[in-house]
């Protein structure tokens, strides 16, 4: 942690609007006029597009931006296998799917010197990087900034939840800062640094490795609720002229490669397009429920989905139980028990969730694959059941859910680490038998 860092992130503007044709430069007259690859680029820059979609993609889909920068990106050394430390990625072949419901207590302590990206612990994941199909889940710790290195994602985007200790992220775009509370989106391919805010740093990880996240469709909801675009933020152009070896490090196929520059790649001077990253706010999310009768399903909560070949059917929903309202009337107010053809896994980042009175903590997680029984605990269900139905507020918690269409298969490092809560199953045990013919 640096103070200067914390400078920066406190004095940071952003560019707002998800989806949008954003255009930004650190420099006047960085930007070229009227067209986006001219002869010689502005400033003596190089231009470069970075694509995140194909090029024949539908334009309400393509997604592009136009960089222009100090040194083209080709120009570096060959890459060279790295070790892979905790890291793991699709196929997940280490063990079988496991059907049983499972639960861990937060990573333990990183060692002394741990950056964000020595701190990734593959929890598991499914689909196939290669093929870009299915998602990875990783918690990370750290306790030191990522000095002289950055990295990149080539096999999917990355959905950075923090819960505990801010992010300084320095991207090639400009910069953002996510604390806990707030999700962070790196696009496929984007290389950033990240630079703790606090003495140390702990949260989620969703990669994403099919169809970049996007905003739900609102159907009968209508133009409002849910995540405004408005609300996730983007960076302004910011770069480094910086003349040192930086180590580039590359996540590609499910291994990490490295390449030392002898500059830092994230010298951007300028921007547009619509390839970007940004940090969104969770408790600007606009919950919608019922006013009446029954717990809506948890669709109602989705702030981000990455849409598959089946309309309706997510590769990964990225899904927030922020405060809000209970006012149903002869209503069971927590989440019922359910069976799911989708598998959840489930993170905390303050407070308690109202479904679980004990158990699960923030930094912590469940899982919950295709099709296993799940639902509130004894004691939540006890305590519901007769609980006076006046207005509740639930403004003490904030959790949230990766879902995905396929089982979640989990690495072996997650199946036999000390931190997994092996009487998990307890917690339903003690509902009684009410049955009265």
């Amino acid at each position: 942690m640096s103070e200067q860092a914390r400078k920066t992130a406190e004095a940071l503007e952003y560019l707002t609007g998800f989806g949008n044709e954003h255009s930004s430069e650190a420099v006047p007259g960085a930007l070229p006029i009227g067209r986006n690859s001219p002869q010689r680029a502005p400033l003596g820059l190089y231009a470069e597009q970075l694509s995140g979609s194909a090029f024949t993609e539908p334009r309400t889909h393509n997604r592009r931006s136009w960089l222009y920068r100090i040194r083209p990106s080709a120009a570096h050394p060959p890459f060279t296998r790295m070790d892979n430390g905790a890291l793991r990625s699709a196929p997940f072949t280490e063990a079988v799917p496991d059907p049983n419901r499972l639960r861990w207590n937060p990573l333990p302590a990183p060692a002394p010197g741990t950056d964000f990206l020595s701190g990734l612990w593959t929890l598991g994941g499914n689909g196939d990087a290669a093929q870009r199909a299915g998602m990875a889940i990783h918690l990370y710790a750290a306790n030191a900034d990522m000095t002289d290195r950055v990295f990149s994602d080539s096999d999917g985007e990355l959905l950075i939840v923090p819960e505990r200790g801010g992010l300084l992220l320095r991207t090639e775009l400009g910069l953002l800062a996510a604390h806990p509370g707030d999700t962070a989106l790196i696009p496929r391919g984007v290389r950033f640094r990240v630079e703790l805010l606090d003495a140390d740093a702990r949260g989620y990880v969703c990669e994403n490795y099919g169809q970049p996240f996007e905003l739900p469709n609102l159907g009968p909801i209508g133009a409002n609720g849910l995540a405004a675009a408005r609300d996730f933020q983007a960076p302004v152009a910011a770069y480094e002229d910086v003349e040192r070896p930086t180590e580039v490090i590359n996540k590609f196929c499910g291994n990490l490669w490295s390449a030392t520059y002898d500059h830092s790649p994230l010298d951007v001077v300028a921007w547009h397009g619509s390839n970007v990253p940004y940090v969104y706010d969770m408790r600007r999310f606009n919950v919608l429920g019922s006013i009446s009768y029954d717990h809506p399903d948890p669709s109602i909560f989705t702030v981000l989905t990455s849409p598959s070949d089946t309309p309706g059917l997510a590769g990964v929903d990225f899904v927030v139980f922020a405060p809000r309202w209970l006012v149903g009337e002869d209503t069971f107010r927590p989440p019922y028990f359910h069976r799911n053809v989708m598998s959840e896994y489930m993170g905390l980042i303050e407070g308690a969730y109202d479904a679980k009175a004990e158990g699960f903590v923030p930094g912590g997680g469940s899982l919950h694959n295709m099709m296993s029984a799940h639902g509130p605990d004894h004691e939540t269900f006890d305590r519901a059941s007769a609980a006076e139905l006046k207005p509740q507020k639930i403004d003490d918690g904030l959790a949230f859910m990766f879902e995905t269409r396929w089982p979640i298969t989990a690495t072996a490092q997650a199946a036999g680490a000390d931190h997994l809560q092996r009487g998990y199953d307890d917690v339903w045990q003690g509902l009684q038998r009410h049955f009265r013919a």
